[in-house]
């Protein structure tokens, strides 16, 4: 397959072989306290957030679902409440730090059984074809090298009929909101970065990442020509999170 020379990292444009290693330094650093800021930074609504998403699945005990950049198991901690002790949900994460403070957090809660977690890219999906009845990937899509083969193998490995869940930050859908929230991305989250998790230059990047991520119809476009059937999308908080929901055909 033949790759373009560079892609964005943030608003910089770097070689596109060397982005993997970038974002894997900027999680590597923010890992210890990616929790606690992912609180901070949205006085906690995130977690509401999650739970809304998690809903629109409408689990079963018994299925297998994988979440793809699962990192510290967020949702994975409500999925697993979800399946009542039957199925399996499956945490992947490229980085090992994420997958660490993850599997640390929910054993600390006693969620041991029906958990397995593995380390990969989600550009390369190490599972057969067909396997889980749901795929879900929060706050992670943006930060791949290449969208379209993430989504196009978690397509791949979703059962026909399976549905994949996509949590991410998008675009503002009340214009005079725009000002202040850039105001507070550009301004204040960045030393709140620097402060708390000492990187400034880490949140720096997640908020130009975010500016970058494609508008909410443009995902449900990407989505459909993946593969999946009747996406539709939910915004969060006037745009600032969206959820894009669709099934296997």
């Amino acid at each position: 397959m033949t790759h373009p020379t560079t892609t964005h990292f943030g608003f910089s444009e770097v070689p596109f072989t060397e982005k993997v290693a970038k974002v894997q330094r900027v999680f590597d650093s923010v890992a210890g306290n990616y929790d606690l800021m992912n609180d901070l930074m949205s006085l906690g609504i995130h977690r509401l957030w999650k739970q809304f998403a998690i809903r629109r699945l409408r689990l079963k005990p018994g299925q297998h679902i994988l979440d793809v950049a699962g990192g510290t198991g967020d949702l994975a901690r409500l999925m697993h409440a979800k399946l009542d002790g039957r199925g399996m949900i499956t945490i992947y994460d490229i980085n090992a730090l994420m997958l660490e403070q993850g599997r640390q957090r929910l054993v600390d809660e006693g969620r041991v059984l029906g958990l397995h977690w593995a380390q990969g890219n989600a550009e390369e999906l190490p599972f057969p074809d067909n396997t889980f009845h749901a795929v879900t990937i929060g706050f992670g899509i943006r930060n791949v090298t290449q969208i379209d083969a993430a989504f196009r193998e978690m397509v791949r490995v979703l059962r026909p009929g399976g549905q994949l869940l996509c949590l991410e930050f998008s675009h503002i859908a009340i214009p005079f909101l725009e000002s202040l929230y850039d105001t507070y991305s550009f301004k204040v989250l960045p030393e709140l970065g620097h402060w708390v998790a000492k990187d400034r230059e880490a949140y720096q990047y997640l908020a130009e990442s975010i500016r970058r991520f494609p508008a909410q119809e443009q995902v449900v476009k990407l989505l459909e020509e993946c593969g999946l059937f009747g996406v539709r999308y939910h915004n969060l908080s006037a745009g600032i999170a969206a959820v894009h929901l669709g099934r296997k055909v």
